[in-house]
């Protein structure tokens, strides 16, 4: 919980809003109110379906139900959503980049889908794991193993930043920096257009 407020904080000071995924359980909840908290913008974006059962994901409910408390949550904006297609395609459009902590089935798929949008050229935006104790280990070597395999070109490795711990333990700020610094590699993911699509059919994909 820790890193995920020193994240929150960290969006915060450096004027970054963040957009999430609309809950206050767990890390989600931890980095939103730390954001919040110390005055930044937060943005949650919940389909009605979760919104009417009371929410989602599992630990700790960082808040409690005290006056301050609601207080700063009551900062916050809520997008209500029907779907959870249509809730990652809204908070693929109100970023600029995309940070994945530590998680579960949800997070691996959602990082790995804005990894592949990254790919297929529909947006080209940082994508940031933070590498908390060793967490994504696992993803460096499957990234790894793709790109050994031929599954995944070697430049398209680069379309995923895993940050590993910095050496002052300010997760905070070094993922500020990185986020200071990303530049797109060029020669990495497939240049389509996809503004294009069939006369009066479909939908247009471009983010």
């Amino acid at each position: 919980m820790q890193v995920a407020e020193a994240v929150g904080r960290a969006l915060a000071q450096a004027g970054i809003g963040l957009v999430y995924g609309g809950g206050r359980r767990g890390l989600m909840g931890g980095v939103a109110f730390a954001c919040a908290q110390a005055g930044g913008s937060v943005t949650g974006v919940l389909p009605q379906a979760i919104k009417a059962s009371g929410g989602e994901g599992t630990g700790p409910i960082l808040a409690s139900k005290s006056d301050e408390d609601e207080s700063i949550w009551a900062k916050a904006e809520t997008i209500v959503v029907n779907s959870m297609h249509e809730r990652k395609k809204t908070m693929a459009t109100h970023s600029g980049a995309f940070i994945g902590l530590p998680g579960g089935y949800g997070t691996f798929e959602e990082v790995l889908e804005v990894v592949t949008w990254n790919q297929l050229g529909i947006h080209l935006k940082p994508v940031i794991v933070i590498n908390a104790r060793g967490y994504y280990e696992p993803l460096k070597l499957l990234i790894q193993n793709g790109v050994q395999e031929g599954f995944i070109k070697s430049a398209n490795a680069s379309l995923v930043t895993i940050l590993d711990p910095p050496a002052d333990g300010d997760w905070g700020k070094a993922l500020v920096q990185v986020l200071g610094t990303w530049k797109p590699d060029e020669t990495a993911g497939y240049k389509w257009n996809w503004s294009q699509t069939q006369a009066s059919k479909g939908s247009i994909d471009a983010i």
